[in-house]
């Protein structure tokens, strides 16, 4: 088999776990090749890759798989990090780690359950809504205090945290507008407005065996 020039990341534009892989390789300026895959028609070379078939998947050139969306970002950053964004990691990885079980375990629970209720119970859709909030309450605490999730500077906790929260408003943005929130609510319309964000999303055509290949930042 022919090795690969550079990684293969396997994408979908608007899945928050690729952002955040998206937004760290576009930080750390690591080349990569990117694949869009759309997900009711995933490649069969998607699928030998991720055992769940979810994104993102890196494929390194080594032949490493990296299946997690927080080690691609650590992956990325550990080989270049301009604005320090590993910094809080370095200083309190108990602290980091606790954050990160709660935002993509808890959270991420309560943020499926609501923003997509017919899928599991209409009926708890408000209840998990409010659960939710109760991260965000902490979340619009931090921001206070500090000016940002990692400390007195964006880092990781901000990057990984914000598609998600983005997903949250998008909800319900009416009600999402109107919570006491008005450090959260500047948070994340900076990062809405953000050249790195916009940058991320532009759209690729879907991914099929054979394609010429197209490379990403």
């Amino acid at each position: 088999m022919k090795k690969k020039m550079f990684p293969v990341l396997w994408s979908f534009r608007r899945c928050p776990f690729a952002m955040r892989a998206r937004l760290a390789i576009q930080k750390s300026g690591q080349r990569v090749e990117i694949r869009e895959v759309f997900l009711r028609e995933k490649p069969e070379s998607f699928l030998s890759l991720s055992s769940d078939g979810t994104v993102p998947i890196l494929e390194l050139t080594c032949g490493r798989v990296i299946n997690e969306s927080l080690d691609i970002m650590f992956w990325a950053l550990r080989k270049r990090d301009p604005s320090g964004w590993l910094n809080i990691f370095h200083k309190k990885p108990d602290f980091v780690g606790n954050f990160f079980n709660e935002l993509d375990r808890s959270f991420k629970d309560n943020l499926d359950r609501y923003k997509y209720s017919s899928r599991f119970n209409e009926g708890t859709k408000l209840h998990h809504r409010a659960n939710g909030a109760l991260f965000l309450f902490q979340l619009e605490k931090t921001l206070k205090k500090n000016g940002s999730l990692s400390g007195s500077k964006i880092g990781i906790l901000d990057i990984a945290s914000f598609p998600f929260i983005r997903q949250f408003r998008i909800a319900d943005p009416i009600w999402f507008d109107n919570q006491p929130w008005p450090h959260l609510h500047m948070w994340l319309s900076s990062f809405q407005n953000s050249q790195e964000f916009n940058a991320i999303m532009d759209k690729y055509p879907q991914w099929k065996d054979g394609n010429t290949p197209l490379f990403f930042p």
